[in-house]
């Protein structure tokens, strides 16, 4: 079942928990689709109004925020040998390649990979605890942790429900052109093979009779 589908079938509060949730453990270490589910929750909020925009956005970011600072924590306190263990479950997120090109982006941008690795996956998930590995000062994390987790957070939903509105209304209007074009490809596709496979058959030998063989020089 796609996402959108699965949470039309939960109560709004639940949509609310579940994106603070996901988005939170995201941010924490925990390789979730943290994006995937703000995104489809912020479209479902487009078109039914059970979801507030404002309270989902809200959701998000506090679980930016939080799941953010809490893995600072725990990379604080655990160290390399946390990267080493995670390494250990989550090889394709916390391999050797990926830890290395993150300190890179760590050593290179300071505060600012905190901020700008939340519209990045991979920096979304490390950027709390190798921040606290790398033991950043925590009033720099707080400071990028808290504007990265507003403007991924709360910049996504606005933009996301805005298209959705916007094109739910344009369909809603122009339902009939998609309706014309639609008959319109089906005929004309219907014409082109009809008009190619009457080209193969006259192309194509009468059965029971022999291809004609070129004479000989």
């Amino acid at each position: 079942m796609h996402v959108q589908e699965w949470l039309e079938t939960v109560p709004a509060v639940s949509v609310y928990l579940l994106v603070g949730v996901v988005i939170g453990l995201e941010s924490l270490g925990i390789p979730l689709p943290g994006e995937i589910v703000l995104v489809s929750s912020a479209l479902l909020a487009s078109q039914h109004g059970d979801i507030d925009p404002y309270i989902l956005g809200a959701c998000a970011i506090a679980g930016a925020i939080i799941g953010d600072s809490i893995g600072y924590a725990i990379g604080r306190k655990g160290g390399r040998p946390l990267l080493a263990r995670l390494g250990g479950k989550f090889p394709k997120h916390f391999g050797e390649a990926q830890i290395a090109m993150a300190e890179r982006s760590f050593q290179k941008w300071g505060m600012w990979a905190v901020f700008f690795g939340r519209f990045v996956a991979l920096l979304r998930i490390f950027a709390g605890p190798l921040a606290g590995v790398l033991r950043m000062p925590y009033w720099k994390f707080l400071i990028a942790n808290v504007l990265g987790g507003i403007l991924w957070a709360g910049g996504t939903t606005a933009v996301i429900y805005s298209v959705g509105v916007v094109a739910e209304a344009w369909l809603k209007r122009f339902s009939w052109l998609g309706l014309l074009l639609a008959v319109l490809i089906g005929i004309t596709s219907m014409l082109v093979l009809r008009n190619r496979a009457k080209k193969a058959g006259e192309s194509k030998p009468p059965t029971g009779e022999p291809e004609p063989v070129p004479a000989a020089e």
